[in-house]
């Protein structure tokens, strides 16, 4: 059924793991009659969290699609995890999403996790509405989570809702529900019917001054986005909630505040309002800037898209689900139509690919087939064989190259050693199969028979080990993770590489000049470019010369030949006679050249170092600071909350294997903590010495 695409909402629900993402999904799913049950995290019975893996641990590991209606409002609503380790998965939904729901724990507040994820929508230029969760706990404090969206993410939070009471049912400042403040109404949820039914009520005369305090607080924050709203304001005239609504959907379209909404997803508080605010305040396709590619015919020259079934098609594949009979490709369609049993370009890999089928997800799996879909959509495609996550997908008579999606750089490897020959073919097409759904997941052969997985944490690397031994069978054994280190240099050095050769009866010359320095930054770990004069070569060598230099950095360092990082190599001259100065001959001295930077630039190991998140009782704050530092920590940041403080430490991923069990020793149990990759930094002499002697 075709739908109206200002009637369609793309949403991603992102938050910190165990601040009630999943739990918000099912409810929005029960309350638009998309499911006739509230499904529980802890029961594994929930829609979206279908994998063994997720049931057991509780925890999202795999986004999830599902589709309902809200209102008149199609959702195509994502569900991401919140664990650091599949942040790719956050990643690649942000990607092709319109907008978004943040979730925060009332109690835990804003917590590192929810940095990333807030950082992430940022670079996607993501609209988003934040929902204050867990009202019902002990410790919740809305104003707190409150202020630190504002402080901690440089955000403009603006407040929509206000909670009565906060706490559990059984304390005398229970949470109740919230105040509306654009209607001015109390909102009450009918425990009954597992709050499906919601009870508008005149806000009673204690909540009063509190509701208007916090209206003002609101309205300040809309004046300067609307002078209508302004000027009725200057006039003491009322001002339309219809009016309030348009100037917040304007401003939350346009990320200039994000609307702040709360309640108890568990106990069915404030989900509803939740599901309005998308249909009221986050974009459809259309609110959003049309797409912009790469012309392929001329990489200098960039085309546009807009969300118009007349305009030609272009898609992005942000998701591959592998199988053994067809892999499953879901895709944001961008603009114009898609129809099954059709061909499309794979323009960044030059091939062409069949559509077979087109299906509607549920959770991960197929379950609407349809005969096409429109611009602004999400679909599954069943057909395409080469194309992988962050590919364009496009009609092959209006190529466009859209930019794709980057994942962050591994930080542990774990060895897997196959039993027989038999087994090692069947892991080698596993490892395919993973490597297919997951862009993180990063394999290398090594000369022992074993291969080399890498992935973003110890809880990745389980996973990874966990499925290949349930989900298929494999007689491997697995090897003590390890840390993946990478190499650069310490200094910028310029070499002279060199051929004098007497190859096949002719003698081969090519001189070939470089720099090669340290590099901050950048889109890839090595950038290879030219500042050569154009009379130093031919333009056709000079195309050998920087293909070979890229095949040089992708065979690792010179120490232990890890893979390079953080490194700029730039070609400045040349030397050429007019004959034996081929393409053979300044590979070689490309070679050379590369070789002679490496070592004359100072090598160096660089290891990866962690931003690491503890949330502990105050009084074991002491023995952690000093754990830290003996694991050569900076302590980055503490701060206070209630009985409890965070510690935000700076610490090599070396040092922190097995944390969680000392963390536990540390605290007696009562402290948490999340870990993710920060940045490489030059390891110190005595791990270069220890590495060296293992």
């Amino acid at each position: 059924m075709k739908r109206p695409i200002e009637k369609l909402r793309n949403l991603g629900v992102i938050a910190h793991i165990d601040a009630g993402k999943t739990t918000v999904t099912e409810r929005m799913l029960f309350y638009s009659g998309a499911k006739h049950r509230v499904g529980a995290v802890d029961l594994g019975t929930t829609e979206t969290d279908i994998d063994p893996e997720e049931q057991d641990r509780g925890i999202t590991i795999y986004s999830a699609c599902v589709t309902f209606d809200w209102k008149g409002v199609h959702i195509n609503l994502l569900d991401t995890p919140g664990h650091v380790d599949f942040t790719a998965e956050v990643e690649r939904c942000l990607r092709v999403l319109d907008g978004a729901v943040v979730v925060f724990s009332a109690r835990e507040g804003v917590e590192a996790q929810s940095e990333t994820v807030w950082r992430q929508a940022d670079r996607y230029h993501v609209p988003r509405v934040a929902f204050i969760n867990k009202m019902d706990r002990e410790g919740a404090d809305f104003d707190a989570t409150f202020e630190e969206i504002r402080k901690r993410l440089q955000a403009r939070p603006v407040p929509l809702q206000v909670p009565i009471g906060a706490g559990p049912a059984h304390t005398s400042s229970a949470f109740r529900g919230v105040l509306d403040l654009i209607e001015m109404k109390m909102l009450v949820f009918d425990p009954e019917s597992s709050g499906q039914r919601v009870i508008c009520e005149e806000i009673p005369a204690e909540h009063l001054e509190l509701a208007q305090l916090w209206r003002e607080s609101l309205l300040d924050a809309l004046y300067s986005h609307s002078d209508e709203l302004m000027e009725l304001a200057l006039q003491e005239q009322p001002l339309p909630p219809q009016l309030i609504r348009r100037v917040i959907r304007q401003a939350t379209c346009h990320l200039q505040i994000q609307p702040v909404l709360c309640g108890s997803a568990l106990h069915g508080i404030g989900v509803q309002p939740v599901l309005d605010a998308v249909a009221d305040y986050l974009p459809s396709p259309l609110d959003v800037p049309p797409v912009q590619g790469l012309d392929v015919k001329d990489p200098d020259k960039r085309l546009t898209r807009k969300p118009d079934e007349e305009e030609p098609f272009c898609g992005l594949a942000f998701k591959v689900m592998p199988a053994r009979t067809a892999d499953l490709t879901w895709v944001r369609v961008y603009s114009g139509q898609l129809k099954a049993n059709s061909r499309v370009l794979n323009p960044g890999r030059g091939k062409k690919e069949n559509v077979a089928q087109l299906w509607r997800i549920h959770a991960t799996k197929r379950e609407i087939q349809v005969d096409q879909v429109q611009s602004g959509d999400i679909i599954a495609l069943v057909g395409p064989r080469h194309s992988v996550t962050g590919d364009t997908l496009c009609d092959p008579r209006h190529p466009i190259l859209l930019e794709t999606i980057r994942f962050p750089e591994t930080v542990i490897s774990m060895a897997i050693e196959a039993d027989n020959a038999k087994e090692r073919e069947k892991l080698n097409g596993v490892l395919d199969l993973l490597k297919r759904q997951d862009p993180t997941v990063q394999m290398t052969a090594g000369e022992t028979g074993q291969t080399l997985i890498s992935g973003m944490g110890e809880l990745h690397l389980e996973v990874i080990r966990n499925r290949l031994l349930r989900d298929f069978n494999l007689k491997v054994k697995f090897h003590k993770p390890q840390v993946s280190y990478r190499e650069t240099i310490q200094q910028a050095v310029e070499v002279w590489g060199e051929c004098h050769r007497h190859i096949g009866g002719q003698q081969l010359f090519a001189r070939l000049r470089l720099r090669m320095e340290p590099m901050e930054g950048g889109s890839s770990p090595v950038t290879v470019r030219t500042q050569a004069p154009p009379d130093a070569m031919p333009g056709e060598l000079l195309g050998v010369v920087l293909e070979e230099l890229r095949a040089a950095a992708d065979g690792g360092g010179r120490i232990a030949g890890y893979p390079l990082m953080k490194l700029r190599v730039i070609v400045l001259d040349a030397e050429t006679q007019s004959d034996g100065s081929n393409e053979m001959a300044f590979r070689i001295a490309a070679n050379d050249a590369f070789l002679k930077g490496l070592q004359e630039g100072q090598p160096v190991l660089l290891e990866p170092i962690m931003r690491l998140n503890i949330t502990t009782p105050e009084e074991y704050v002491g023995d952690f600071v000093g754990d830290l530092q003996q694991r050569r920590a900076l302590i980055a940041r503490t701060d206070s909350r209630g009985r409890f403080s965070t510690i935000e430490a700076h610490a090599p991923l070396k040092e922190l294997f097995g944390y969680s069990s000392a963390m536990r020793s540390l605290s007696q149990g009562r402290a948490g903590c999340t870990m993710e990759p920060l940045r490489y930094a030059a390891a110190p002499p005595e791990v270069l010495k220890e590495y060296l002697m293992e």
